[in-house]
């Protein structure tokens, strides 16, 4: 792939991941699985790997999650909610 096809695939990929963001944290009306969502956001992350050039600072593989839904209260955990690690087979 040359860096010029690979521009192209990153600006598509940014686009889907920014929709899917949106519809699952805005409108809480997911489009695609998580697993669909995560295979976009590897490809994404692996052409950003090999082009370091197309890496944008607004890219959705720079920040963590979403805007959340003003449709529900915030919720105040007895125990911080940490991240849950990848979890793609059983094992």
């Amino acid at each position: 792939m040359t860096e010029q096809e690979a521009a192209v695939r990153v600006a598509e990929l940014a686009a889907a991941l920014e929709a899917h963001n949106r519809s699952y944290y805005l409108l809480d009306a997911p489009q695609i699985s998580d697993a669909e969502y995560d295979a976009l956001f590897a490809e994404l992350q692996a052409l950003e790997a090999q082009f370091p050039a197309l890496l944008r600072t607004d890219s959705p593989t720079q920040r963590v999650g979403g805007v959340a839904s003003t449709a529900f209260a915030e919720v105040v955990h007895r125990q911080p909610m940490l991240s849950l690690r990848k979890a793609n087979d059983e094992a």
